[in-house]
């Protein structure tokens, strides 16, 4: 049985990432307990010991505020990590499967953002991130890095959940609406990361058509959404038995230490033309999770 060894297990894409791979192998599920990934030499110790089949990467240093007093330690995990996990899987002739971030853009393109766009991080958070991408790409090894958005889900510190725990809290939200990108649920990116992995792994897929699909793939929900828009669904859906105003305002009104993307839309079209997948809408996700709540 192929040995799955996926990393930030406590973290939301993580932990459904380690259920939803569990059909396709034993899945080793670790957090930063069990290997402290802003430590360069844990990681080669640990890849070493476990030779695992297939390396899984969603951990990351995802404090976008935070970030721009930390950046030494944003960095370790989210720029210098991944670059390991390569090298050790490249060595391994194995897969990685590394995750990233609307981020790496700065928002000023008018219509969504396509995998070859040329990145231009305005914070701390997305420069890491995207020194973590580029060292997976220098190693050259059988990698994936699935560019995603605006995440959320059940579990963890997310925007979903922080709506729904002011908007009982609150009789009136303010939320910015002139940022746009597609909300994602951690469920969704497991399910899609999992279809991916099984067709490579098909016995109808050889080595060479596999190796060609290495490289990068954005993997949002569909459709477009503002931090407004989302945060009303969120409310509405999730607290139908409350009143709460929902007020628009300008991301300016709402300063934060690090800047964000205006535009966070990212076409998903590589992903479909090359392995025939996609999301459903971030409606019909965002129902689904607040259907669940797990």
């Amino acid at each position: 049985m192929k040995k799955i060894l996926v990393t930030g297990v406590k973290g939301q894409v993580g932990w459904e990432l380690a259920r939803t791979l569990a059909p396709l192998g034993q899945v080793i599920a670790v957090d930063m307990a069990e290997l402290d990934i802003s430590n360069a030499d844990a990681i080669r110790r640990y890849v070493r010991e476990l030779k695992p089949d297939l390396i899984v990467n969603p951990a990351a240093y995802t404090a976008v505020d935070k970030a721009e007093s930390e950046p030494a330690m944003a960095m370790a995990v989210n720029g210098i990590a991944p670059g390991v996990f390569a090298e050790e899987a490249k060595r391994l002739g194995v897969w990685l499967v590394h995750y990233s971030t609307d981020y790496v853009f700065d928002g000023s393109k008018s219509d969504a953002y396509v995998e070859n766009d040329q990145p231009n991080p305005q914070g701390v958070y997305g420069k890491t991130k995207l020194a973590g991408e580029e060292a997976v790409r220098a190693v050259g090894g059988k990698h994936l890095i699935l560019r995603t958005s605006w995440v959320y889900g059940a579990r963890g510190h997310n925007f979903m959940l922080t709506m729904l725990r002011l908007g009982c809290e609150r009789d009136e939200l303010r939320v910015v609406a002139d940022q746009v990108g597609a909300p994602t649920w951690s469920r969704g990116i497991a399910e899609v990361t999992a279809q991916i992995l099984a067709q490579l792994h098909s016995p109808l897929c050889d080595a060479a058509s596999a190796a060609a699909c290495s490289g990068t793939y954005h993997l949002t929900a569909g459709g477009e959404a503002s931090w407004f828009d989302f945060a009303s669904a969120i409310v509405r859906q999730g607290l139908p038995e409350r009143s709460v105003k929902m007020t628009p305002i300008a991301a300016e009104q709402y300063p934060l230490p690090a800047l964000r993307p205006a535009n966070s839309r990212m076409s998903n079209q590589k992903l479909q033309q090359t392995f025939g997948l996609s999301s459903p809408s971030w409606e019909v996700e965002l129902a689904n999770c607040l259907a669940g709540r797990g």
